[in-house]
């Protein structure tokens, strides 16, 4: 139960989906301060309707405060979730990786001159017959 469970929890696709909703939603606090520090002021502006709610950071009536305030939150966030979540998954899987299998020792055929296996007693490109000879003779 705790192989399956272990499998399910190292494939990619679980991971990436992880990660995807912790930057989304560090991401979406960036642009909800995006739209209440400069598209609302804006809009206001424009329609003289009254004045945006805006915080400490004020440049000619927009919030860049919690621009900056949402734009270093995000980029925390990802900086986190990338040290302490990605790499040490992506160390794990490389551990739990099968190794390549070795390749298959080869000769050439005398006749022709494509690789074969060693064990081969015929060529399977041109169905000769071969002798057996060491692979160093071809």
């Amino acid at each position: 139960m705790l192989k399956g469970f272990r499998d399910f929890v190292l494939r990619g696709n679980v991971i990436d989906l992880a990660v995807a909703v912790v930057i989304g939603a560090a991401f979406g606090s960036v642009v909800t301060a995006i739209v209440e520090g400069l598209i609302t002021p804006l809009i206001a502006l424009i329609t003289s309707g009254g004045s945006a709610d805006v915080s400490a950071l004020n440049v000619g009536g927009f919030g860049f405060g919690d621009i900056l305030n949402a734009i270093i939150n995000f980029i925390i966030v990802a900086a986190v979730v990338y040290f302490f979540v990605v790499q040490p998954v992506n160390r794990l899987m490389e551990r739990f990786k099968p190794s390549p299998p070795e390749p298959q020792p080869t000769k050439t055929c005398p006749e022709c001159l494509s690789q074969i296996p060693e064990a081969a007693r015929r060529c399977a490109s041109c169905t000769t017959i071969l002798e057996d000879t060491p692979a160093d003779a071809v």
